[in-house]
């Protein structure tokens, strides 16, 4: 399964994005990643592999060097997220969970689409978060395209996209992988599991 978190803050947001990922731990055994935006230094991402240590020991020395006031991250079983895009829609980060069950058929028609290449996974699989960008990228802008995804994906998506100016959160149209948002005095945060912004303070 797997589980991801974001948060947008007036004040910086890695420790609340720290916890937040952490305490969706239990939803997944393989990767973990951190991406963060500031003004002055742009996107920085981290992902590390948990199979044999705890994420909070993983990204300890990670979040003293990491700053910036929009943040998205993920617990994963599968695919090292979230990935940094860079396409006619802007830069973004994207991060998401769920399960496509068209996954073959939906390559195959990127593909035929202008699409001209995934990156393999170990094991010859596509990283779906990877496939989810590409149709994402197919439409105008994020709102179209993350519409469309959710029109095409037979299965189930929530995601969340973090652009510069803030973040894009969808939660799978059948309801069956939620995302919540949660509030507290001058941020904002999206969850995969409530109990995860409960715990601090949203």
């Amino acid at each position: 399964m797997g589980g991801i978190f974001g948060v947008a803050s007036k004040s910086d947001c890695v420790m609340d994005l720290f916890f937040g990922i952490d305490y969706h731990s239990h939803l997944g055994t393989r990767r973990g990643g951190m991406t963060v935006y500031s003004r002055s230094s742009g996107f920085n991402r981290v992902i590390h592999n948990i199979e044999n240590s705890p994420f909070r020991t993983k990204f300890d020395k990670d979040v003293a060097e990491m700053e910036g006031n929009l943040g998205i991250g993920c617990i994963s079983d599968n695919e090292p997220q979230p990935l940094l895009v860079r396409s006619h829609l802007g830069n973004f980060a994207i991060t998401t969970v769920g399960k496509i069950n068209n996954i073959e058929a939906l390559v195959e028609k990127c593909f035929k689409d202008g699409h001209t290449h995934f990156l393999e996974m170990s094991g010859g699989d596509i990283n779906a978060t990877e496939l989810v960008a590409a149709i994402v990228n197919q439409k105008d802008n994020l709102v179209e395209g993350i519409q469309y995804a959710q029109e095409i994906i037979e299965g189930s998506m929530t995601l969340l996209i973090m652009t510069p100016k803030g973040i894009y959160a969808a939660r799978d149209k059948m309801g069956r992988t939620p995302i919540v948002v949660g509030h507290k005095e001058g941020a904002y945060c999206l969850s995969f599991e409530s109990h995860a912004y409960i715990n601090l303070g949203f």
